[in-house]
């Protein structure tokens, strides 16, 4: 093979492998784009931790309105603030987490906000599964996990996953918030067994009766006065009539 020969072979490999990489870039670019949380020196029973997200645009024709934000086991919805996040946007809570939504940013502009949690869990590492919405419906879910087996259910999206520290010297669980804790007390009118008295239930004096053929003391007193008035009416009326009148 002649040398200009070799150089056009060198030329037009060069040239195919280019393209190829640029393929596979191009294919592989929304899979670079994701959602992340991150925090200053995250550690486990860490409190009053703030966490900085950012959910990155990947629509060319519509832009984010809301964030729906699914916490991990160990913190709940009560133990959440809102600090900041895009302009007019507003914070709620929901039965799994929270959410934060708004006007529609531009088309291609992330959204950004941070919030600050009572506690972290005493875990290794957290993952806040994601719903990212657009203004035209589309909705990334950004829920994948390494561990999970999902093959595809994830849309390829892995879920915002924060690292944790080793939790500090003495650090403790921090009492339930007032939203988790459990109502406890006894009813006012229980018993000092523990157990109030139920509509319905018989008293003790009932309950006696009900042993006697269903009948109570009181009416079996009753029954015997009726009877002795009734008795002392019948001598009454007996001797009056042998009695001659006058």
């Amino acid at each position: 093979m002649s040398r200009h020969s070799k150089a056009r072979t060198v030329r037009r490999f060069t040239s195919v492998s280019a393209v190829l990489v640029a393929g596979v870039v191009a294919a592989a670019g929304p899979a670079f784009a994701h959602t992340e949380v991150e925090a200053d020196d995250a550690r486990a029973l860490a409190q009053n931790v703030t966490l900085d997200f950012h959910a990155a645009s990947e629509s060319s024709s519509a832009g984010i309105t809301k964030l729906e934000v699914v916490l991990p086991k160990g913190i709940a919805p009560a133990d959440v603030t809102y600090e900041q996040g895009p302009k007019g946007w507003k914070f709620d809570t929901t039965g799994r987490g929270y959410t934060v939504s708004g006007t529609k940013l531009a088309v291609g502009e992330d959204a950004e906000f941070s919030v600050t949690v009572r506690q972290l869990p005493d875990a290794k590492e957290l993952a806040f599964k994601t719903l990212q919405t657009y203004s035209d419906g589309r909705i990334d879910r950004w829920i994948g996990l390494d561990d999970s087996g999902d093959d595809g259910h994830g849309h390829g999206h892995p879920a915002p996953t924060l690292k944790l520290g080793t939790a500090e010297p003495g650090a403790q669980p921090v009492s339930p918030s007032p939203a988790e804790a459990a109502t406890t007390a006894a009813p006012s009118g229980a018993s000092p067994s523990g157990q109030s008295k139920l509509p319905g239930t018989p008293s003790a004096q009932q309950a006696d009766g009900e042993a006697d053929g269903g009948m109570s003391p009181a009416a079996w007193a009753g029954i015997g006065a009726a009877a002795l008035l009734a008795l002392g009416g019948g001598v009454w009326w007996f001797k009056r009539r042998r009695t001659p009148s006058a």
